[in-house]
């Protein structure tokens, strides 16, 4: 299999930064378990969990690569563009201000506060503190894969892209997450998902165009033109949304 690197960065920064924000909100929960019950049963769970997503790559990976091409591209396709947009009005909404935005410090406080209120279990197997971050590593690396997946539908080499992206995001995330020992607030997220909701629909517009035989022009180049093209859209959303939100707050008062 040999990947043209050329034209496999959008593929590589795509997978990075939507790994990055799973990755962090994954972190928080487990930096919380592993804080109020132990990190014992925080590292046993999320290892468990790791384990578990491994064994589901290694024997659903090479069944994509029977799959035909076209449809995979359509089909992944659509899925991501409904996936980014639901990122991007989200992103959109926060940075208008209509929607609060996510802090990993308020995160972080909630899950320790429910933590520290269930009993604590004596020993490393404390159930409590194993499910909870075996769920939530689990969720987060099941959509990591499904983003790796999506962005590599372009074919099996574009695949090898992604996963690099989302492994490097996991390198990068679980060393700050050892060096800081706290939530990674420092981490625009909101910005992250801003950025991550236009790849990602401007990815999925890609590859259903892709599934339905179209021919974009530039090839892979026209990824760009559509990443800019939806973040002219956002942009423009977030304005419309303020001045909405400023009509409201005028006539209410």
């Amino acid at each position: 299999m040999i990947v043209d690197w050329g034209h496999a960065w959008p593929t590589i920064t795509a997978a990075f930064l939507a790994s990055i924000v799973e990755f962090v909100e994954a972190l928080t929960v487990v930096l919380a378990v592993g804080t109020v019950r132990g990190w014992a049963g925080a590292l046993i769970g999320t290892g468990g969990a790791l384990a578990l997503l491994l064994a589901i790559v290694v024997v659903f990976g090479p069944a994509l690569t029977r799959i035909p091409l076209d449809e995979v591209q359509l089909v992944v396709g659509a899925l991501l563009l409904l996936f980014g947009m639901r990122w991007l009005r989200k992103a959109v909404l926060r940075a208008a201000g209509i929607l609060a935005l996510h802090d990993e410090d308020i995160a972080y406080a909630k899950e320790t506060e429910t933590l520290s209120r269930l009993a604590r279990v004596r020993g490393h197997w404390d159930s409590v503190a194993i499910a909870t971050a075996f769920k939530i590593t689990m969720l987060e690396g099941l959509e990591v894969i499904f983003i790796v997946i999506a962005v590599g539908a372009g074919g099996v080499d574009l695949l090898v892209p992604a996963s690099i992206g989302a492994l490097a995001a996991l390198v990068l995330v679980a060393a700050m997450g050892v060096v800081v020992h706290r939530p990674l607030s420092a981490v625009p997220e909101n910005t992250l998902k801003f950025i991550v909701g236009i790849l990602l629909s401007a990815f999925g517009t890609f590859w259903v165009g892709e599934g339905l035989g179209l021919g974009w022009p530039g090839q892979d180049w026209s990824i760009l033109g559509l990443t800019l093209g939806f973040l002219l859209f956002a942009l423009v959303g977030v304005r419309l949304c303020r001045r909405e939100a400023a009509l409201r707050t005028s006539v209410s008062y």
